[in-house]
């Protein structure tokens, strides 16, 4: 038994070792989160998300999640712990990661990818028709903005 149990183990640390890793940015100030509108592709614009990214080679999560976030809204960001549940994309081939974050710069955050921006405290969460992945992650948030 403990020999199929290790093989198993190895499988699946193996499948996890292959998984894309994302990250998402949920960027607490005063009590509202940033979500962000995308812009493409067609089938998911209009739809929002967490800004965030791929994590290149070489690259720690924290690290790409301050150079996505920096790209995507030109402002930086301190990491902080993770919110919500590993959420499942693609058809088990990646793994959304969302972090709070914070921004640590005197920079107003704007869209260079998104179509647009918007600062929703926990009552407004539901305002916005949130990209499945995303929204485990805006459950997950709920009581933190409300508390």
């Amino acid at each position: 038994m403990r020999i199929v149990l290790a093989r198993l183990t190895a499988v699946h640390t193996e499948h996890a070792s292959r998984l894309r890793v994302i990250v998402g940015a949920a960027i607490i100030a005063s009590g509202r989160v940033l979500a962000c509108a995308r812009s493409e592709p067609p089938d998911t614009a209009g739809r929002w998300e967490f800004p965030g990214g791929k994590v290149e080679d070489g690259e720690s999560e924290v690290e790409a999640l301050i150079r996505e976030v920096d790209e995507e809204l030109g402002v930086r960001v301190e990491v902080g712990d993770r919110v919500g549940d590993d959420v499942l994309l693609g058809h088990g081939r990646a793994v959304l990661k969302v972090y709070a974050a914070r921004i640590v710069d005197s920079r107003t955050p704007h869209p260079r990818e998104h179509s647009e921006l918007r600062w929703l405290a926990a009552h407004q969460l539901d305002s916005v028709p949130w990209l499945p992945a995303d929204a485990p992650i805006v459950a997950a948030l709920r009581p933190l903005l409300a508390g």
